[in-house]
């Protein structure tokens, strides 16, 4: 019966099954129609007959079943397109009202299974986002650090200025974990305290009173680190040393702190930090450091390697005379002996007139050949036994063991005219070079080779003022 009653059912029919019966259902219209004519025009001749009537009536009936049947299939159609449309706007969250299991109910199921795998794909994307948002991030990070590594290392091959360096290292080691403060506590040579060198960030100056003694606990504690961070944070709890002296000394709640090892040697501590309660420092951080770290130690090496090399050096780079420092240790040798064995020794300043403006009209490279064809002019006025060098960018000295101030002052107009004469060919006064001088002798100027430097400044300094291109012995002349 049940079977029998499902067969009857059109719950359980396709929609296709439906609409051809709707389709029947509302064909009985036009029949009845033409039975209404027939009955109307045709048969009342022959005498009116009840069933025609009641056929009329049942024809009717079948035909609004076979109408309410076709509306329903339509309008579920319509409710399937509507909530099809919400889901095209955007509204994933949507679910389609299933009714039935005919074609309506199974486009209805797919469109929710293909909600459900939208909305799935679009939580993994932005899952997927998230990651690459934060691998950019990354990646950004790793690439400013790499700028500033780049940027630290040009300063070093070039041999720049050591505090400029590890003002660079230090700002730049501020940008770690987005830190308020940097610091670097600094040894230098002949020294057992740390002292901050540089401090970097917002409200940084009072660290640049800071020190740790050799005797202080932290100071151990840092020697005792073996190159490894110290980290003070929500997750890391320091030793009491360390966390008294970066409460109490350095005013920060967090802190991430490196040693910088030369041979084996604590030179530095360099950290960053802030006053953040609820903070962590990170491993990566850690490393960064670490690399910024080995930066200051080349830097520092670099440093102590180019300030002796420059002890060693003797001779300028451009004109191979003797340097500054070589020529005031000769000239205090010369000085000792010339007091030993009771002989004079002069010393020349010779200094090139108007040169800033020669250069400046010319360029530097006409300037560099002009004080090599000086110096070379220098070189040909002396003997064997007397030094010249190369004490400033303008500025040559000669040493003359063995002469008197006047014996000094006729060398001085040797160079003197040689240079005028070797450049006389120009018609350009700008280009007419000629140099001036100032002449001491030991002891009547000076016991010491500052004295007799000192002093042939001063006497070169009145041959300036007094006219240039001429040579002065004595404050009178």
């Amino acid at each position: 019966m049940a079977k029998n009653r499902g067969l009857l059912s059109l719950s359980s029919r396709g929609l296709k099954h439906k609409l051809m019966i709707s389709a029947a259902l509302m064909s009985v219209l036009p029949l009845l129609v033409s039975s209404y004519i027939v009955s109307t025009y045709v048969l009342p001749r022959i005498g009116l007959k009840i069933d025609i009537l009641l056929a009329l009536f049942i024809s009717i009936v079948i035909a609004a079943i076979g109408f309410f049947v076709t509306k329903e299939v339509f309008d579920r159609v319509l409710t399937v397109t509507s909530d099809a449309k919400l889901i095209a706007d955007g509204d994933l969250s949507h679910r389609l009202s299933i009714e039935s299991d005919d074609e309506v109910g199974d486009l209805g199921d797919a469109l929710n299974k293909l909600t459900q795998r939208i909305r799935s794909n679009m939580d993994e994307l932005k899952t997927y986002g998230e990651r690459t948002a934060e691998i950019n991030l990354g990646i950004q990070k790793k690439v400013i650090v790499l700028s500033s590594l780049l940027q630290i290392s040009s300063q070093i091959s070039q041999s720049e200025n050591l505090d400029d360096i590890l003002k660079i290292a230090v700002e730049k080691a501020r940008l770690l974990a987005n830190s308020d403060l940097a610091y670097l506590f600094f040894r230098d040579e002949h020294q057992e305290a740390l002292a901050v060198r540089v401090a970097e960030g917002s409200d940084s100056e009072y660290l640049m009173d800071i020190k740790i003694d050799p005797a202080e606990d932290v100071m151990l504690e840092i020697s005792k680190s073996s190159n490894k961070a110290m980290v003070l944070d929500k997750e890391n709890a320091s030793t009491e040393a360390f966390s008294v002296f970066v409460r109490e000394k350095l005013n920060l709640k967090n802190t991430l702190a490196l040693p910088v090892y030369l041979r084996k040697r604590v030179i530095a501590l360099l950290g960053v930090g802030n006053t953040r309660e609820d903070f962590s420092y990170s491993k990566e951080d850690a490393e960064l450091l670490d690399i910024f770290s080995k930066q200051i130690a080349i830097a520092v090496e670099n440093d102590i390697l180019t300030r002796n090399v420059r002890r060693l050096e003797v001779k300028d780079s451009l004109t191979g005379l003797y340097n500054e420092a070589f020529m005031r240790n000769r000239l205090s040798e010369e000085i000792k002996r010339a007091i030993a064995y009771r002989r004079p020794c002069s010393f020349i300043v010779v200094d090139i007139d108007n040169f800033k403006k020669y250069n400046h009209s010319f360029g530097s490279l006409q300037a560099e050949s002009a004080i090599k064809r000086i110096a070379s002019l220098i070189r040909e006025s002396v003997t064997e036994i007397d030094r010249v060098g190369r004490i400033g960018d303008d500025e040559f000295a000669v040493i003359l063991p063995e002469k008197n101030k006047r014996e000094a002052q006729e060398v001085a107009e040797n160079i003197r005219g040689k240079v005028e004469f070797s450049y006389s060919e120009y018609v350009d006064p700008i280009r007419k070079i000629t140099v001036s001088a100032g002449v001491s002798e030991n002891p009547l100027d000076g016991i010491t080779s500052e004295e007799l430097v000192d002093k042939a400044r001063e006497l070169l300094g009145i041959a300036k003022s007094g006219g240039r291109n001429r040579v002065i012995i004595f404050k009178d002349r």
